[in-house]
């Protein structure tokens, strides 16, 4: 038996959503932007149209380049995608406009009986697949500095946004604790001679 792909009517819509709707609208969005100075942040977000770093950069490629990544490593990791690759990714294509800092905890009990896109509500975290964190909270510092580290190596100097969407923790503890995970790994001075090279 031959192996198969994506069905063809399911390939059949995706073009038809990209070519018709997707495309057509960002293109415009986009015109706008550029006119005014302007950045569109896109958050990677499964279930979206554009939800992976091959997504953005897609759109990107077709609306141009006032369409970028407002990347929240929580999402990447709920998808099985790697967020320092996806640093790298879009990265090289100076595409990340913006960046979150919000961790992610996964219950692979809960993964292997709802799957990656689970409807559970948010509300009931024990039977979910996975679940927001506050930083450092599912994550471990190593893994924030890394992230870090790859932003700065590909050029991003702007905002680390802290977003609380932690169900354990009240905003204050949430942003308190975020804080205080991510101000001992932040660069705040770039190199300005390779004195040792």
């Amino acid at each position: 038996m031959a192996s198969r792909t994506l069905a063809p009517e399911f390939q059949e819509i995706l073009k038809w959503q990209w070519e018709k709707k997707v495309i057509p609208y960002w293109k415009e969005k986009a015109k706008f932007a550029e006119k005014h100075g302007i950045k569109i942040g896109l958050e990677l977000h499964g279930g979206f149209s554009v939800h992976t770093p091959q997504n953005l950069l897609q759109l990107r490629e077709a609306c141009g380049p006032a369409i970028g990544a407002n990347l929240d490593p929580s999402h990447m990791w709920w998808q099985g995608i790697d967020p320092i690759e996806s640093i790298k990714i879009l990265g090289r294509e100076n595409a990340i406009h913006h960046f979150h800092a919000k961790d992610t905890v996964l219950d692979q009990n809960n993964i292997n009986k709802n799957g990656l896109t689970d409807m559970t509500s948010y509300a009931d975290m024990k039977n979910r697949a996975w679940y927001f964190r506050t930083v450092g909270f599912g994550h471990s510092s190593k893994d924030w500095a890394d992230m870090i580290s790859a932003l700065r190596l590909y050029d991003y100097d702007y905002v680390v946004s802290i977003e609380h969407e932690d169900g354990l923790m009240s905003i204050d503890e949430g942003f308190t604790k975020a804080v205080d995970t991510l101000k001992p790994i932040m660069v705040k001075e770039s190199v300005e001679d390779m004195w040792w090279a």
